[in-house]
């Protein structure tokens, strides 16, 4: 059955309330992606990047609690630049060889509206925050359940505000495809 992101809500409520969700989940890596973009150059360009690295997992409990973990590897952000790679890696923004993952740890996702509300804490480098937004699920035919967004995040708020000349904006858009399988 694949349900589209409009019926989506009560689709997983009810398949949330009746346990047949239940059990532990795995992100497929070959079937999942992650996108960042972010103003440069005063609003003028758009930089963007992909994730080469996604993984994670959940828990649908028997009463239809969803927890978990999303995992963006900080060291395979590919923007198309290697210079631009190599300061994000650096100790400037992401210091991938101290902190290789940014996290994502799922603590309550609740059906709401036209898709759903995911509610847990964003981890970049040593800097935990509290996150909340709104995505789509959709429950594929295959018996994936695939969940989609597009975050805005304050990299201020981890630490991140190296911006010479004020040239960048301090706030990211992150895309997320994760599809999530059984384990």
């Amino acid at each position: 059955m694949t349900t589209s992101a409009g019926q989506a809500p009560q689709a997983l409520r009810a398949r949330l309330e009746s346990g047949s969700l239940a059990g532990e989940w795995a992100v497929d890596p070959a079937r999942s992606a992650a996108a960042l973009r972010n103003k440069g150059v005063w609003g003028l360009v758009t930089v963007k990047g992909a994730f080469g690295s996604i993984g994670g997992g959940g828990t649908v409990s028997a009463a239809g609690e969803v927890t978990g973990r999303i995992a963006l590897a900080a060291g395979a952000l590919d923007t198309g630049n290697k210079k631009r790679d190599a300061h994000l890696r650096s100790g400037d923004f992401f210091l991938a060889e101290k902190y290789p993952a940014i996290v994502f740890t799922l603590d309550k996702l609740l059906p709401a509206g036209e898709g759903v509300t995911v509610s847990g804490t964003l981890t970049v480098r040593d800097r935990s925050r509290p996150l909340s937004f709104p995505a789509a699920v959709t429950l594929a035919g295959d018996g994936a359940v695939m969940l989609d967004a597009t975050v805005e995040v304050d990299r201020s708020q981890f630490g991140l505000t190296v911006n010479p000349m004020g040239m960048s904006s301090l706030k990211s858009t992150v895309t997320i495809h994760a599809v999530f399988t059984r384990s």
